[in-house]
C-alpha cells in the first residue's frame, strides 16, 4: 500500500491529469470533465474526457473514456487502482467503478454536481473530494455558457 505522502503525490498528479483532460474537452467544445485511472504505483493506465458532444455518444463520460483508454484489464488490476475525476461521478460512472471493484475515487469537485458518492461509500469505496478551485470554476463557467448541454449530460430537461 502507498504511504500517505506518496498517496498525496499521486492524488495531486491524478487530479492534474484529469483537469488537463477536462480542459481539453472544453477546448473541443465538449463538456469539461476529465478522468484518469492510476495504479497503486502511480502508473497511468488510462485517461479520457467527456466526449458525448464530440462523438455524439450517449455514454462517453470522462470516467468511461478513461476506462476505455485503459483497455481490457484483469479484475485484479482494478482492485489496486484509484479513479480520478474532475467532477463527482454520475450513476453510470459510479456503476462502472463499482462493477470493476475500484477501491478509491478522488473527485476534483462536487459543488456544481454531486453524483452517487454516498453509494460509493456505502459499498466500501474510499471517496475523497478535493474541492479544487480550478475544477469548480471551469465547470461553473461551462454550465453558465451552455446550460442545455449540461442538462443533456446529466439527463435533465431544459
Amino acid at each position: 500500500m502507498a504511504s500517505p505522502s506518496s498517496a498525496a503525490f499521486h492524488d495531486a498528479r491524478g487530479l492534474r491529469i484529469a483537469f488537463d483532460q477536462a480542459r481539453r474537452s472544453y477546448e473541443e467544445g465538449g463538456i469539461p470533465i476529465g478522468s484518469v485511472l492510476l495504479d497503486e504505483s502511480g502508473r497511468q493506465l488510462g485517461a479520457g474526457h467527456n466526449e458525448r458532444v464530440q462523438k455524439a455518444s450517449p455514454t462517453l463520460h470522462a470516467e468511461i473514456a478513461a476506462l476505455e483508454d485503459a483497455g481490457r484489464l484483469s479484475g485484479d488490476v482494478y482492485k489496486h487502482c484509484t479513479l480520478y475525476t474532475t467532477l463527482s461521478p454520475c450513476s453510470m460512472c459510479t456503476g462502472a467503478a463499482l462493477l470493476y471493484g475500484i477501491p478509491r475515487v478522488v473527485i476534483g469537485e462536487n459543488a456544481n454536481f454531486t453524483g452517487d458518492e454516498d453509494l460509493l461509500r456505502s459499498r466500501g469505496v474510499e471517496v475523497i473530494v478535493a474541492n479544487e478551485t480550478r475544477c469548480i470554476e471551469l465547470m461553473a463557467r461551462f454550465i453558465k455558457e451552455k446550460p442545455e448541454l449540461w442538462n443533456e449530460d446529466i439527463g435533465e430537461s431544459v
